[in-house]
């Protein structure tokens, strides 16, 4: 990895641990997708400290923002290999827009299914009701 110079005129820095804090993450999380090669472009410190700059900011909310979509870390490693391969959003953004329509295809099932859920709900209501009613006579 290369090496940092911390507070290096213009360029924000920060340790883990204020990373984590500023984005509301824990380091664990931010080592484990490092490890996963989501984060790449870690730098270290001449003691072995991690230091991380506005890039990595950028890249673990838009990490974030993939989870909260419904992407799997699988579905980001092969975004994250195709972006490596290619070095370029446009041969990414395709692919993400294939895995946002599978993921609102899954999500509109659910939906209906849950709306069916919510009717079979609401007519066994009404029938323990009306149970209900004819025993209290």
């Amino acid at each position: 990895m290369a090496r940092a110079t911390l507070g290096a005129p213009g360029i924000a820095s920060y340790r883990i641990g204020e990373l984590a804090a500023k984005l509301g993450m824990t380091e664990r999380t931010i080592r484990y997708y490092e490890e996963l090669g989501l984060l790449d472009s870690v730098k270290r410190l001449d003691g072995g400290t991690r230091v991380y700059t506005d890039d990595d900011v950028r890249r673990l909310k838009f990490i974030r923002k993939l989870k909260v979509l419904g992407l799997s870390l699988q579905e980001m490693h092969e975004l994250e290999g195709i972006y490596q391969t290619e070095r370029s959003n446009r041969t990414v953004l395709p692919r993400l827009i294939e895995l946002l329509d599978a993921h609102l295809a899954t999500v509109d099932g659910r939906i209906s299914e849950l709306h069916a859920l919510r009717d079979e709900i609401g007519s066994y209501r009404e029938h323990v009701a009306m149970r209900l009613l004819g025993t209290d006579r």
